[in-house]
């Protein structure tokens, strides 16, 4: 496959890198680089324009004032919407996530507008905070593995009609509303709740968007013991009685 090459762009790792989802970045440039895709990773930070010509970009976890002020950047840069609009791929944690949707609830206990990739709207959940491993079930129609990840978060994100719920958990909370879903995606923008990095635990993940961004219907086959051994390890985790 190396006739194609692969334009990464991570997100402002100076406001959403808080719960170590750079890994997300590490682990589709090593996942690409195994089957021989060439990949060029640009990472941006706040202060920096973001490109628009990028197949694929990540949105990593924040704290609460991180998350406003890259909220309000991006919308005043609307790089990502603009790549969105030309076929890029985007996946997204946590306080990213949130941000794609229409509005969450900021730092200051407002309402803040988010970039409306995702047809989504967070709220601050009034009850326990949903911290621990989680394991779910992904939308059949991504045909990946179940997912495995840690989810941090007080926040309680609602679907839309023209969202999709990206997993149904079986253990955990996932958005926190008691419908048992977890994160959410439509065609080409992804969200979810799960930190691990949530690529290092499910490398799947990172081979679907980069067969999106390709445009191919597989790649190669690539050793993933080390991935299996961390997938078994954390999924006998979530499962075995507190």
């Amino acid at each position: 496959m190396s006739d194609s090459s692969l334009r990464l762009v991570w997100v402002y790792p100076d406001l959403l890198s808080t719960y170590g989802d750079q890994g997300n970045a590490l682990v589709v440039e090593r996942r690409a680089q195994q089957r021989r895709v060439p990949v060029t990773r640009v990472d941006v930070r706040s202060d920096q324009p973001i490109p628009t010509s990028g197949d694929i970009y990540l949105l990593g976890g924040g704290e609460d004032r991180p998350q406003r002020l890259a909220a309000e950047r991006l919308r005043r840069d609307g790089g990502v919407n603009r790549a969105v609009a030309n076929g890029a791929i985007v996946f997204s944690v946590c306080a990213g996530y949130q941000i794609l949707g229409h509005e969450f609830v900021n730092d200051l206990g407002r309402p803040e507008p988010g970039l409306g990739l995702l047809d989504v709207v967070s709220t601050r959940g009034e009850g326990e905070r949903c911290v621990g491993d989680v394991l779910a079930d992904i939308d059949p129609r991504l045909g990946l593995p179940p997912l495995t990840g840690f989810e941090n978060h007080q926040g309680v994100t609602h679907l839309g009609p023209s969202a999709r719920p990206f997993a149904q958990v079986r253990v955990g909370r996932g958005n926190g509303t008691g419908d048992g879903t977890e994160g959410a995606f439509n065609d080409t923008v992804f969200g979810t709740y799960m930190h691990g990095p949530v690529m290092a635990r499910n490398p799947h993940i990172a081979d679907l968007l980069i067969k999106l961004a390709l445009d191919v219907n597989a790649l190669p086959p690539v050793d993933d013991q080390w991935y299996d051994a961390l997938r078994e390890e954390r999924i006998a985790a979530a499962v075995q009685p507190a």
